[in-house]
């Protein structure tokens, strides 16, 4: 018994191909033919006087010629049309077999060309980093082409002070933020110690960024929309968030590790931008674009050989200051994006922090911090309170000073923080919080009345002068960072991939 090779069934009149030798239904092969001229299975050039008839038995007598309405045409009909279907599903096939095999090869070619621009950027990271070696050891300043991108160079003359026109600005900032901190005194309606005491749990934003890694690095609030907030992540992404509408405004992507440190921008009349430091050695810089109602890509700061270790925004709103572990710093004009400044140092620095003046830029690494002038950039050490001279230095990786500027809040160890007179160079006091603590975070709120801190078991906050605690966050574990919310009747703290916020009970 014969099969066609089309429709798989024993053909009425089978005829057989002299060059495949396949067997068909003779009306499917001559209709196949006719419309493509192939041969279906080999796909090779076929002609209907290729066929050959083959002498099936028992031979069937040729039907009468049957009349319209008759049940014989009918069946032709369905039979015409199941040819039809037949025809059509084997040129499906075929269509799908030859989309599969190009898929295929374009998928191929894609990895393919993923993983030699992979290895390109490996070896161009590498060559940069062997001539930054050997110009560090020959003595000569790096050039802008070996680790600038060139659409985006930040080119300036390191150790040789500030231009004169910044200086003015920062004069000019320093004097209007002096004048109005005299007999400053906390706004009206600003929350009490009696308030904070009282503070629980009142808004949970979970699941903040990709969980693998996971966890939030650093968070800021925005102070001209407070539901406004700012997180960086480990897994690389600066993302804006709304908590009025649990929204997420915009995902921004570009950083090629872990993002350390973040920061608003705002100031009137201008973009909002957001800033970002990273462990991948740059600075980003995204700005608020009122067309598209998007944030757009500004600038990408590569100044530094190292992991992005502090980064502040001056109170001038138009500087932007930069530490690396590299023992570089950096200043960056926001309205031109371009460097303005550049200093190395024998040390190491941690972290980064603008006192309230203006006028002092403050760093800070193992034991002891120094104190940076911006007009002459002197060092002038801060004597670590209470430890002994031999003893093992630590990381001081966060800082905060109170608003008038009068005190200084940072670690003295792992487990304790110590709050500085600026105006006496001493420690005022030193708050133990249990040998299983881990300072994460220390800042002060804006009215200086209060001081909070973030560690490995949580939050806390204390009365300035006082020292009195007030109150502790402990039901979401470790805090990361840690931040007073408007007119302090908020908390927020970063906890794992969670921000909560916290304010006074419904």
């Amino acid at each position: 018994m014969f099969f066609c090779a089309i429709s798989g069934e024993p053909p009425q009149e089978p005829v057989v191909s002299t060059k495949s030798g396949n067997v068909y239904e003779r009306r499917l092969i001559v209709k196949y033919i006719n419309e493509n001229g192939t041969d279906p299975i080999t796909g090779d050039k076929l002609e209907e006087s290729d066929l050959l008839d083959v002498k099936a038995s028992p031979k069937t007598a040729a039907p009468r010629p049957p009349s319209h309405t008759s049940i014989p045409v009918l069946l032709q009909t369905l039979q015409n049309e199941w040819d039809a279907l037949v025809l059509e599903t084997f040129a499906l096939k075929q269509q799908y077999n030859s989309t599969r095999q190009e898929l295929s090869y374009a998928l191929y070619n894609n990895d393919a060309a993923a993983r030699v621009v992979a290895r390109l950027v490996r070896e161009r990271d590498a060559a940069r980093e062997a001539l930054s070696n050997v110009q560090a050891t020959l003595g000569v300043a790096p050039s802008a082409s070996a680790t600038e991108d060139v659409e985006m160079a930040t080119d300036a003359p390191a150790e040789e002070g500030l231009p004169q026109e910044v200086i003015s600005r920062i004069d000019e900032t320093h004097q209007t933020l002096s004048a109005a901190r005299k007999k400053r005194k906390p706004p009206t309606g600003y929350a009490t110690a009696a308030q904070i005491k009282t503070y629980s749990a009142k808004h949970t934003v979970p699941s903040l960024h990709s969980a693998s890694p996971a966890g939030i690095t650093s968070l800021v609030v925005s102070r001209s929309n407070p539901d406004h907030f700012l997180t960086g992540g480990n897994d690389k992404v600066l993302q804006l968030y709304d908590r009025s509408t649990d929204k997420v405004l915009a995902s921004l992507k570009g950083h090629q590790k872990k993002i350390n440190h973040v920061a608003f921008r705002e100031k009137e009349g201008e973009p909002t931008l957001l800033l970002s430091g990273g462990a991948d050695k740059i600075a980003k810089i995204w700005a608020h674009d009122e067309a598209s109602e998007e944030y757009i890509p500004k600038s990408t700061i590569r100044t530094h050989k190292g992991e992005i270790s502090g980064l502040a925004v001056h109170p001038t709103s138009t500087l932007l200051a930069l530490s690396s572990i590299d023992k570089t710093y950096s200043l960056h004009d926001l309205s031109t994006f371009q460097q303005v400044y550049r200093s190395v140092t024998s040390d190491e620095p941690f972290h980064l922090s603008l006192h309230p003046s203006p006028m002092v830029l403050f760093s800070h690494w193992e034991r002891p911090r120094r104190r940076y002038k911006y007009t002459t950039f002197e060092l002038a050490p801060l004597p670590h309170p209470s430890a002994p001279p031999d003893a093992t230095p630590f990381s001081i990786h966060t800082l905060s000073f109170s608003e008038n500027g009068y005190h200084l809040l940072a670690p003295s160890s792992q487990s304790t923080v110590a709050v500085w007179d600026l105006r006496k160079q001493k420690a005022a006091t030193t708050i133990d919080l249990g040998d299983d603590f881990k300072v994460n975070k220390v800042i002060y709120d804006v009215s200086a009345q209060f001081l909070g801190i973030a560690g490995n078991l949580g939050g806390r906050v204390y009365m300035n002068k006082s020292w009195e605690e007030l109150v502790r966050f402990e039901e979401g574990g470790e805090m990361n960072d840690f931040v007073f919310g408007e007119m302090g009747k908020e908390l927020w703290g970063v906890t794992g991939r969670e921000v909560r916020i916290w304010s006074l009970p419904a």
